[in-house]
């Protein structure tokens, strides 16, 4: 009779355990009938044999971990709104750029003045440091040609991000405005123009890629000289040009920018540099 017992109340302690299973360790008692413990047991307030329970916490799903992450990082990047189309720009891209200036690219079409998009500025801010304390030395009292040059003529990282804000754009419109625009920046720098290079940039984007309002596309210049084409995602061209570089950044800092108040605002940020 007494091993029979022993045995039984063994079994039944067993059963009294519950494992978690990542883990390995006890982290519930109950008798077998659901109620817990008689606290004659030696466990009561929180105490197991004169030592502590430490409630395990469960682990979390690696994926709500992940959201969690994803969540907190997008509410700390604040946004910047381009007040002419309402656009909203992040004040700090992924790779870390970080924005200088918000405008709009306006077009004449059918004689209605059309804002055809919104756009943001965004620079490598220490490489841009560098840059001009090395180049300029002091501060100008104000912008100068001298101080927006550098920054077109340098190899620094920059990315100008566009989001459509003109409903009726087509990727045919994008294209032949972008050529328009990049080839008179071209001829202004060299004197001539280069139409086969003007279109290295948009030229291989398809016509079949379907833009709407808030439709992204983003023009990088990498180190090295190279221009990279992002139309929603998807790249479209890369292409290592000097040429192309200085005259694609002369759009936004050069004599006749897209905006001039955007442009005013860069150059006030370089200032802030020395």
């Amino acid at each position: 009779m007494t091993s029979t017992t022993n045995v039984e109340e063994v079994l039944a302690k067993a059963e009294m355990v519950e494992i978690e299973p990542k883990t390995g360790i006890a982290i519930k008692v109950e008798n077998t009938n659901g109620a817990m413990p008689d606290t004659a047991s030696g466990e009561e307030n929180g105490h197991a044999n004169g030592k502590d329970i430490e409630e395990v916490p469960k682990d979390k799903n690696v994926e709500e971990e992940k959201l969690e992450e994803e969540e907190i990082s997008k509410e700390e990047v604040a946004l910047e709104i381009e007040p002419k189309t309402g656009v909203a720009f992040p004040v700090k891209l992924d790779d870390g750029k970080l924005l200088k200036a918000v405008g709009v690219r306006k077009k004449t079409i059918l004689g209605m003045g059309i804002k055809i998009y919104g756009f943001g500025i965004y620079v490598d801010n220490e490489k841009l440091k560098e840059l001009v304390r090395a180049k300029i030395g002091k501060a100008p009292a104000k912008p100068t040609k001298e101080l927006y040059q550098t920054v077109v003529d340098s190899d620094i990282g920059m990315t100008v991000r566009m989001v459509i804000a003109y409903s009726n754009l087509t990727m045919n419109m994008v294209k032949k405005s972008f050529d328009e625009g990049l080839g008179a920046a071209i001829k202004k720098l060299t004197g001539k123009k280069n139409d086969k290079l003007t279109k290295e940039v948009m030229g291989q984007a398809s016509d079949n890629i379907k833009l709407s309002v808030g439709s992204a596309i983003e023009i990088a210049k990498l180190p090295g000289y190279v221009l990279q084409t992002t139309v929603k995602g998807e790249v479209v061209s890369t292409v290592q040009n000097e040429l192309l570089c200085r005259a694609y950044i002369y759009l936004y800092l050069g004599d006749d920018a897209f905006d001039k108040d955007a442009k005013e605002k860069f150059g006030m940020s370089l200032l802030s540099l020395f």
